[in-house]
C-alpha cells in the first residue's frame, strides 16, 4: 500500500494496526508489533485484514465475531492471511464464498467447515471476501487488490520494485512437497498426487487414479517408484496419515472420527498404520503433544 501511494502519486491508502485488546502483539518470531487501537474502537474502514497464528482454529471471541459481522453488514471487505480464514469461518462470514488457507491447515479447515467452498489456490477473491494461503501469496493477493484500485501500470511498478517477476492469479495452486519440480518432470504424477490429496476421506483405488490421469496402472507405479520411491498405495497411505495427524493435533475429534475422515474403514487398521509410520498410537500422539504444549507454557 505504501508503494501504491508512491507510484500513483497520491494517498490512495491509509492504514492502522489494531488488536483485540489494543495491546502490542508479539509475533511468533518474537517481533513486537505496535497497535494503534482496539478492534472495537474502529469506526469505519474499507478493508479489514486478519493476521493470526497457527492456533487460530481455537479462537472464540463472540464480541470480536459480532464486530466482524457488523463490518460485513456495512460492506467492509473482510480479508485474511493464512490462518485468519479460521476466524472468518467460525464467525460464519465465509458461508457462500470461495476461500482458501495454507495447505498445512487445509485438512483441519475442511473437517471443521465441510460446507465451505475451500480451495488449494494461493488466494481467493470472491466479492467482499479475500483469503490467501500466507507467505508470498499475501503479496499476490495485495497486488490483485491494488490492481483493482489503481490499475495495471501501478501494479506492475510495485511488482518490479519487490522483484516479484510474475503476477500469480487465484487459479495458481499451492505447491506442496517439491511439486514445482515434479510438474516439470512428470505432470501426470503431479496430477495423480493432486487427485489423492482431494480424495482423502473416500480414497480412490490405484486403478481409479490411473484412469483419471490417463495412464496405465503400471505406468503410474513406475512414476511413483521413480520420483517418490514408493508404491501408489503406500504414498496415498502417507497422505491420509498426514491428514489424520493434523486432525489429531488441531481438533478435538475422537480417534474414530479422525480415522473415518482420513479414509480408514477400520479403527484398528488406522491405529496400526499410524503406529507403523509415527512410532506411537493416535492416542499417544495427543498425549505427547499436550505434554509438549504444557512444557512450553511453563
Amino acid at each position: 500500500m505504501r508503494a501504491a501511494n508512491r507510484f500513483s502519486g497520491q494517498q490512495v491508502y491509509t492504514w492502522e494496526t489494531v488488536s483485540i485488546e489494543g495491546d502490542s502483539i508479539d509475533s511468533s518470531s518474537g517481533v513486537q508489533v505496535a497497535t494503534q487501537t482496539t478492534l472495537q474502537e474502529v469506526k469505519e474502514c474499507d478493508r479489514l485484514f486478519l493476521v493470526s497464528t497457527n492456533e487460530t482454529q481455537y479462537f472464540d471471541d463472540e464480541t470480536a465475531f459480532a464486530k466482524l459481522a457488523q463490518f460485513a453488514a456495512n460492506d467492509v471487505m473482510l480479508c485474511s492471511v493464512s490462518s485468519g480464514s479460521f476466524v472468518l469461518a467460525k464467525a460464519g462470514l465465509l458461508d457462500g464464498y470461495r476461500c482458501t488457507i495454507h495447505w498445512e491447515n487445509l485438512p483441519v479447515f475442511r473437517e471443521l467447515y465441510p460446507s465451505l467452498y475451500s480451495t488449494r489456490n494461493i488466494y481467493e477473491i470472491d466479492r467482499d471476501r479475500a483469503t490467501c494461503s500466507g507467505g508470498t501469496a499475501a503479496l499476490d493477493m495485495m497486488l490483485k487488490l491494488i490492481e483493482t484500485d489503481c490499475g495495471q501500470e501501478v501494479t506492475r511498478k510495485i511488482s518490479q520494485m519487490y522483484q516479484h517477476d510474475r503476477l500469480r492469479t487465484p487459479e495458481d495452486q499451492q505447491r506442496m512437497e517439491g511439486k514445482y519440480d515434479l510438474i516439470r518432470l512428470s505432470p501426470k504424477l503431479a496430477e495423480a498426487i493432486d487427485l489423492m490429496q482431494n480424495n482423502i476421506e473416500d480414497p480412490l483405488s490405484p486403478q481409479e487414479v490411473a484412469g483419471h490421469v490417463g495412464v496405465s496402472l503400471r505406468q503410474l507405479e513406475r512414476l511413483f517408484k521413480k520420483y517418490r520411491s514408493a508404491t501408489p498405495q503406500r504414498y496415498y497411505l502417507k497422505l491420509r496419515l498426514e491428514n489424520a495427524r493434523q486432525l489429531l493435533l488441531y481438533t478435538s475429534q475422537s480417534g474414530l472420527d479422525v480415522a473415518i475422515a482420513s479414509g480408514f474403514s477400520s479403527h484398528s487398521h488406522f491405529i496400526k498404520s499410524y503406529r507403523d509410520v509415527y512410532g506411537r498410537t493416535p492416542r499417544e500422539e495427543r498425549i505427547t503433544d499436550a505434554g509438549s504444549e504444557k512444557s512450553a507454557t511453563n
